[in-house]
């Protein structure tokens, strides 16, 4: 398992106060405080995942519990109609994300907002990234969004990007949530409460090519 490059800084300042206690001559203490640097290491772990292979599936972008799983809510959704599923991340959970289909990212936006509490319903107010993608003509929306703790959204995609299934598109740093819109002809799997893996657990079920 890798550590993502983006836990570089984070590690160094978590290690700074054991590297103190050395140079004081308290190695006790330094040994003990390595637990930092340690901790936060396994914050940004990096597993590998392997996607079913289901070519109508869509797959958690991230680790977590499902919040909601059903109609979306109107004051969430992008314009139109849709299906959602919320995923929340707790401080234990891999952060790495990862697209939830196969396709070409049509569109990136980065949407200034809030710092609420991840698992609030009124946490699509937060700051958030969101990435619509075309999967054989059918659009699907998600969007990683930040937390109390987390403040910042890495997305390594843009516009233009053609991705296979379960590819890793960035992370969240410190708690967070995702939001996943799907058309309403799609089948949503996922039930509230449930733990999911990204890249693994499908969450909805596109139309098949042959029933449009």
């Amino acid at each position: 398992m890798s550590i993502d490059r983006a836990a570089t800084p984070f590690i160094l300042i978590a290690a700074l106060p054991a590297a103190a206690a050395a140079l004081l001559g308290w190695p006790w203490i330094g040994a003990s405080l390595l637990i930092l640097p340690v901790a936060v290491g396994l914050f940004f772990r990096d597993p590998d995942r392997r996607p079913p292979d289901d070519p109508d599936a869509i797959l958690s972008p991230a680790d977590g519990t499902v919040l909601h799983a059903g109609p979306a809510r109107p004051s969430e959704a992008p314009p139109g109609t849709w299906q959602q599923i919320t995923i929340f991340l707790s401080l234990f959970d891999v952060h790495i994300n990862r697209t939830p289909a196969a396709g070409r990212i049509t569109k990136v936006t980065h949407v200034p907002g809030t710092f609420l509490p991840a698992f609030r319903p009124d946490a699509h107010l937060n700051e958030h990234s969101e990435i619509w993608i075309d999967r054989r003509g059918i659009m699907v929306v998600f969007r990683q969004v930040v937390g109390v703790l987390a403040r910042r959204v890495v997305t390594r995609v843009k516009a233009g990007d053609t991705l296979e299934s379960g590819a890793r598109i960035g992370l969240m740093k410190f708690g967070s949530r995702m939001d996943v819109f799907v058309p309403v002809d799609a089948v949503v799997v996922a039930r509230t409460g449930e733990k999911v893996r990204a890249g693994e657990t499908v969450i909805a079920r596109l139309p098949s090519q042959d029933s449009r």
